[in-house]
């Protein structure tokens, strides 16, 4: 055990001594050193006290002024919209999805596009030779395009080769699961040799200048794969969603510390590459010649960009006895169960023995709350047997009570339903007061909306 350090105060001065004596060194009094037992001090507190020997740093206030980032544009709308603006010199961004959904060619059409205006772009591949990534560029008709391309897995090799000239505009890494660093031990994709080898890349951009673009995998469940503290490393992280069985893709940004989170770019896959889609509504409404009952339009919000998708209801009665069943696609099954619960508790209405199919149109998934309303338009509708008009959107969100709560950006999304030719609007009571681009119809409770669409 660590035993106290004794020392001897002196009582004029404040002098320190390690031993007693009659005569103060210092300030020559006589009799003034009284003992004084200080803290405990233990081998390892004196060899380990941070509280002395570093450099100090620069303290500022909030109110210093700061220039705003400069950003260099992508060449690609959707992608810079889902960046914030474009990319920033000395970021560092992070893409994920899965297999096959995109992200090399949306990385290639990128750096090709950035090239072709006189930037210097460097394309590091870890999972494919140069000739397969050349074979890809000539099948999208960028085989001109002025990249330097290169295939590579250790880190070393890579930064001593850019610290040769120049540093690039943009360094893309494909991907960082199969970088490896030879300071530490291990595979290529374990969590340490992640770690390292995004650290190592991460400080050559914040040195250099040059906006560096990470490739990750992702895990069955969607989550990026390797060590969490990699989405912390980065200053943003976007995530690459879409069925392969659907046309479009979906790139979300998820963290942004130059910009908003949730917003998002919309493409569609061609035999030319990702196309980018100005209006991303036209992907996700159905045009049908005429009106069918449990489909109704609903306004989302994504960042602040509106996009009006088409939701669809089904219910099919069973005979007694059989449990229904409950299939939700592109919505959360747990907020269906509420909807349903609240229209047999306060509308009056039986879903007990019906099966009930709810699906959004085109895969897109839904999270906004706003929601809400039109999934209930839509059942209704369906229950029924009512087909809703169709030039006809729905909005709002449902409480427990039955009651229609107002949500975020109405007039953002109404204007965007006036854009596309939508003339009618279900809304809460709250929203349907004010000025709009089309008629508004507000109703403060459920039950309310449930007797206007049943003509009660």
């Amino acid at each position: 055990m660590a035993k106290a350090k004794t020392r001897y105060i002196c009582q004029l001065c404040g002098s320190v001594s390690p031993r007693w004596q009659g005569q103060c060194p210092d300030c020559e009094g006589w009799n003034t050193l009284v003992e004084d037992s200080g803290g405990v001090v233990t081998p390892f507190q004196a060899k380990h006290n941070l509280r002395s020997g570093g450099r100090a740093i620069e303290l500022t206030g909030l109110d210093a002024k700061v220039p705003l980032p400069e950003r260099q544009s992508t060449g690609i709308q959707e992608f810079d919209r889902a960046l914030g603006g474009g990319l920033v010199a000395g970021s560092a961004t992070l893409i994920g999805g899965d297999p096959g959904i995109g992200k090399s060619t949306l990385l290639l059409q990128a750096a090709a596009s950035m090239a072709a205006r006189g930037l210097t772009v460097a394309y590091v591949s870890g999972e494919e030779a140069a000739d397969q990534v050349r074979l890809r560029a000539h099948r999208l008709g960028l085989g001109q395009a002025p990249v330097q391309l290169g295939a590579a897995t250790s880190v070393r090799d890579i930064l001593t080769t850019l610290g040769e000239g120049a540093p690039p505009a943009l360094l893309v890494i494909d991907s960082i699961q199969t970088m490896h660093s030879d300071l530490i031990e291990g595979a290529p994709g374990t969590v340490s040799q992640v770690r390292a080898s995004a650290g190592e890349l991460i400080r050559f951009a914040k040195e250099s200048g040059a906006a560096l673009v990470l490739v990750g995998h992702v895990t069955k469940d969607g989550s990026i794969a390797g060590p969490r503290v990699l989405e912390h490393m980065v200053d943003t992280v976007l995530s690459f969603e879409g069925e392969r069985s659907h046309q479009y893709r979906i790139l979300r940004a998820v963290k942004n510390r130059f910009g908003g989170t949730d917003e998002i770019g919309v493409f569609a896959m061609a035999a030319e590459g990702l196309a980018e889609v100005g209006n991303p509504s036209s992907l996700f409404l159905s045009h049908r010649g005429e009106d069918v009952a449990g489909a109704t339009v609903f306004p989302a919000l994504e960042g602040t960009r509106p996009v009006l998708v088409e939701i669809q209801a089904l219910t099919v009665r069973l005979a007694s006895g059989a449990t229904p069943r409950r299939a939700v696609v592109g919505w959360d099954s747990g907020r269906l169960a509420m909807i349903l619960a609240v229209l047999e508790a306060r509308c009056g209405l039986s879903f007990s023995s019906a099966e009930v199919y709810l699906a959004i149109a085109g895969g897109y998934r839904v999270i906004d709350p706003a929601a809400d309303l039109a999934v209930a338009v839509a059942l209704v509708s369906a229950l029924a047997e009512r087909p809703v008009a169709p030039d006809t959107v729905a909005f709002g969100e449902i409480a427990l009570s039955g009651e229609i709560r107002p949500v975020a950006h109405g007039g953002l999304r109404l204007r965007e339903a006036a854009k596309l030719g939508f003339a009618r609007a279900l809304v809460p009571a709250a929203l349907g007061k004010e000025k709009a681009p089309v008629a508004l119809a507000g109703f403060a409770t459920l039950g309310q909306l449930v007797d206007h669409l049943l003509g009660r």
